[in-house]
């Protein structure tokens, strides 16, 4: 089960189906995990009745990820082959392991290090979560939420470890922000979050918004703002 969420089966559905089992079968196991504080189950921001698991220590997700596919080849040591492994396992790395604990890192930030200011509110409650959107027939993926105590949305945000932001990454907020302006009236905060820089057009964007984007890098995630 383990395995089957850090592969990016999250929701108690998707995880039953990875491993063959019916839903319903699969609830001790997943208590049990929680207990053991080795799965989290974290509610969606934006549909009730929706939540997904996340791996709580970042090393088993590691080996979940990574060691154990390729442990067969890894038991057998031959010259350069931890480091082939290793190169071909970075787009797996990045996705499965990094990035979710970066997201991770950047929703703590917005719920405790942000100022006011910083989404024009309060937060009170930072989740991530899937925008349904109907008129397209898809559903667009948020992994930062910020909302306040009235549950409207004060800013949606992206996160990205390891790969430099630029206006496709705008565009893509603000086409979540358009549905969810449709619902709510009122335009949340853009925020991207980012290990490797910006773009130097997406900093321009963000300098003529007046705080409506937002760019969050690693020293305001370490320092606060």
């Amino acid at each position: 089960m383990l395995a089957a969420v850090a592969e990016g089966n999250a929701t108690r559905g998707g995880i039953a189906n990875r491993i063959e089992r019916k839903a319903a079968d699969i609830s001790h196991h997943l208590t049990v995990l929680e207990d053991a504080g080795l799965l989290l189950r974290e509610p969606d921001a934006f549909r009730e009745n929706r939540s997904e698991y996340r791996i709580t220590e970042p090393l088993v997700r590691f080996y979940h990820a990574i060691m154990r596919p390729n442990w067969a080849q890894l038991e057998r040591v031959r010259p350069g082959r931890t480091e082939r492994i290793w190169a071909a396992s970075q787009d797996t790395f990045f996705s499965k392991v990094a990035g979710p604990v970066f997201e991770r890192m950047c929703r703590l930030w917005a719920e405790d290090m942000a100022y006011p200011h910083t989404f024009g509110g309060q937060s009170a409650h930072v989740l991530s979560g899937v925008v349904r959107d109907l008129a397209a027939r898809t559903g667009h993926e948020v992994d930062v939420a910020v909302l306040d105590n009235d549950s409207p949305v004060l800013a949606i945000g992206e996160a990205k470890w390891g790969k430099r932001m630029d206006l496709g990454h705008l565009a893509r907020l603000q086409k979540i922000a358009g549905v969810l302006q449709a619902r709510d009236r009122r335009p949340p905060v853009l925020a991207l979050f980012s290990g490797a820089g910006f773009a130097p057009e997406l900093a321009v964007a963000a300098a003529a918004s007046a705080g409506r984007i937002q760019l969050i890098g690693l020293d305001r995630l370490y320092r606060g703002s």
